[in-house]
C-alpha cells in the first residue's frame, strides 16, 4: 500500500468515531485550545481525550503547536483538503459550492449581527528536504520569486522590514511587514500587512513558520493568527495551500508545479 493511500485510511478511520468528530468541531469553532479546554467544552476526562486526539494527531487531523508550556491544538485541513480533491472536485464541486453558499446564507439569516472572532489557520505539510533548505527557500527573494510569484525581500534581522514584491516588472508591493523573531533555520515570526490601500488602525496579522526536521524530512507549520476578518480567513485558506504545494515541489523535483497552483484556485471557485 502506498504512502498516500495509508494516510488516506488513517484519515478515515479517524473520522468514523463520533467523539473524534466532536472534537475537530470543536477546533473548527474555535482553533487553538488547550487539551483542558477541549475537555470542558465536552465534558470529558483528560486521559480519553488525549487518546483521541493522539489518533488525529497520527492521521494529521490535529497538529499541535507548543506556546511556553502549552500545547495548543489546531485543525488540520489538509488530510479531508485531499479527499474532496479525489471524490469532489472533479465532479460536482460548483453544484456543491451552490448548495453550501445558499445554506450558509440562510444561517447567516438566523443568528445574531454580533461580531464574532475570527479564528487562527494552521497549514502542515511535510518536505525531503533538510532544515536549511527550507529556511532558504522561505527568505531568499530569489526562491520566492521561484514559487510564490512575489520576492520576498528583508535581511531578516529581528525588527527589519520585510517586502512582497511583484516579479512583473511593475516594482508593486503586495504585502509589508516586520521581522519579529528569527531563529534559523527552525522558526520565522513575522507581521503581515496586506491592506496597505487604507488607513487602518487595525493591529496586523502575524505569520510563523515553524520548521522541524526528522532525518531526510521536515515538518513546516505555517501558522497565521490575528486575523482582520473572515474574507481574509477565506483568501488565506486558498493561498497558502497553493503556495507551500508550490514550494514543496520546488525543494523536492528542482521544479515548481507545471501550473501555478494560486491560479487553479480561484478558477475553480
Amino acid at each position: 500500500m502506498s504512502l498516500e493511500a495509508r494516510a488516506m485510511d488513517s484519515a478515515f478511520k479517524a473520522l468514523a468515531d463520533p467523539t473524534r468528530r466532536r472534537l475537530l468541531d470543536r477546533l473548527r469553532e474555535h482553533n487553538g485550545q488547550t487539551l483542558r479546554e477541549l475537555c470542558e467544552r465536552l465534558d470529558m476526562a483528560r486521559q480519553s481525550a488525549t487518546q483521541h486526539l493522539d489518533i488525529l494527531e497520527r492521521a494529521n487531523l490535529v497538529t499541535v503547536v507548543r506556546r511556553g508550556r502549552e500545547r495548543l491544538h489546531y485543525l488540520n485541513p489538509v488530510p479531508i483538503h485531499e479527499i474532496e480533491e479525489r471524490w469532489i472536485s472533479g465532479f460536482d464541486k460548483p453544484r456543491l459550492q451552490g448548495i453550501s453558499a445558499i445554506k450558509n446564507q440562510a444561517e447567516e439569516y438566523a443568528m445574531t449581527n454580533e461580531p464574532t472572532s475570527v479564528p487562527t489557520y494552521v497549514y502542515v505539510t511535510y518536505i525531503r528536504a533538510s532544515a536549511e533548505q527550507v529556511w532558504q527557500a522561505l527568505t531568499d527573494a530569489d526562491l520566492t520569486a521561484r514559487y510564490w510569484g512575489h520576492a520576498n525581500v528583508s535581511d531578516w534581522q529581528p525588527g527589519s522590514s520585510w517586502e512582497h514584491q511583484r516579479v512583473d516588472g511593475s516594482g508593486v508591493v503586495d504585502v509589508v511587514g516586520r521581522v519579529i523573531k528569527a531563529e534559523p533555520p527552525t522558526r520565522l515570526v513575522i507581521t503581515f500587512e496586506d491592506d496597505l490601500g487604507a488607513a487602518s488602525s487595525r493591529e496586523p496579522s502575524v505569520v510563523t513558520f515553524l520548521v522541524e526536521p526528522h532525518h531526510d524530512i521536515v515538518r513546516l507549520t505555517v501558522t497565521h493568527e490575528n486575523l482582520a476578518n473572515p474574507a481574509m480567513l477565506s483568501g488565506i485558506s486558498h493561498g497558502w495551500p497553493a503556495v507551500l504545494a508550490n514550494l514543496k515541489s520546488l525543494l523536492e523535483t528542482g521544479e515548481v508545479l507545471p501550473q501555478a497552483p494560486w491560479e487553479m484556485s480561484h478558477s475553480h471557485a
